[in-house]
C-alpha cells in the first residue's frame, strides 16, 4: 500500500459534518498576542502593525487580564481587526469569543474539551484545538472542532512555562498526517522567519506565532518574513518515507 499523502491523511472513514466559518488559507500567518505588557507600547498598535505587514488571522491570550478589562482590550483588538478585515480568535474563553463577535474560539487540552465549548458557543464560531502529538491529533473529532495547533515544534518555555516537550519537525509531519481530513492545521511554539519554510514543508496550512511578533521592534517587517515564507510553501507536501 502506498505511504498516504497530506490529501488522504487522517483516519479512515472521518467525515466533516459542519462547515467552518475561516478558510484554511486565513491560517497562513496566525499571530497570537501576548501578554500586553510585554510589548514595548501599545499592543493593538503592535498588531495593528504586524496586520500592515501580512497578518491573516490574529488571537487575543492575554493572562495578566480579568474582567472589565479584558473584554475592553479585546472589544479594542476587534474594532481594529474588523476594520481591517482580519478575523479574530479567542484564546479559552467561549464567552468573550460571543461578546466581542470574534470568528473563533482557542482552547487546549487542560481547557474546555471541545464538546462544551460546541454547547456554549453554537454552530456560529470556529474551534481551535491543540494537540501535542500524533495520537491527539488522530483522536481530534472533525465534527466539533475546525482547526488544530499542532505543537510546540520546538521549545516553546520562553513563552508558555508549561509548554510540552517540543516535537520537532518529524513529529509534526506525523501529527499532520494523523489528523481527519477538512481540518485547517498550524505549527505552534518556538516558530521564526527562518524556521517558516521548514514548518510549512511538513504540510501546515499556517504558523502560529508569539514573541518572534511582540519582542520584534517592526512587527510589519517580521510578517512580510513569514508571508513570504506562507507564498513559497510547497502547492503538494512530500510523501512521509
Amino acid at each position: 500500500m502506498n505511504d498516504p499523502t497530506f490529501s488522504d491523511r487522517g483516519r479512515a472513514g472521518a467525515r466533516r459534518s459542519r462547515t467552518s466559518v475561516l478558510d484554511p488559507a486565513r491560517y497562513a500567518v496566525y499571530l497570537i498576542t501576548d501578554n500586553p505588557s510585554r510589548y514595548d507600547g501599545d499592543f493593538v498598535e503592535a498588531v495593528e502593525r504586524a496586520v500592515a505587514g501580512g497578518v491573516t488571522l490574529v488571537q487575543y491570550r492575554d493572562k495578566e487580564s480579568d474582567g472589565r478589562r479584558l473584554y475592553e482590550r479585546c472589544l479594542r483588538l476587534q474594532d481594529m481587526l474588523r476594520a481591517r478585515d482580519v478575523p479574530l480568535v479567542v484564546n479559552n474563553l467561549p464567552g468573550l469569543a460571543l461578546a466581542v463577535g470574534a470568528a473563533a474560539v482557542h482552547v487546549g487540552q487542560d481547557d474546555l474539551p471541545p464538546e462544551a465549548v460546541r454547547r456554549a458557543v453554537g454552530p456560529g464560531l470556529d474551534i481551535g484545538w491543540s494537540v501535542r502529538n500524533a495520537a491527539e491529533a488522530a483522536a481530534v473529532d472533525p465534527s466539533l472542532v475546525d482547526a488544530v495547533g499542532i505543537g510546540p515544534v520546538y521549545d516553546a518555555r520562553g513563552t508558555k512555562a508549561d509548554a510540552a516537550d517540543a516535537l520537532g519537525l518529524d513529529g509534526l509531519r506525523a501529527a499532520v498526517l494523523a489528523l481527519p481530513p477538512g481540518l485547517a492545521s498550524v505549527a505552534i511554539g518556538g516558530v521564526t522567519v527562518e524556521r517558516a519554510p521548514g514548518l510549512f514543508a511538513q504540510g501546515v496550512d499556517g504558523v502560529s506565532v508569539v514573541s518572534a511578533f511582540s519582542r520584534a521592534p517592526d512587527p510589519a517587517a517580521v510578517a512580510r518574513g513569514f508571508a513570504a515564507a506562507a507564498v513559497r510553501r510547497p502547492s503538494v507536501a512530500p510523501r512521509r518515507p
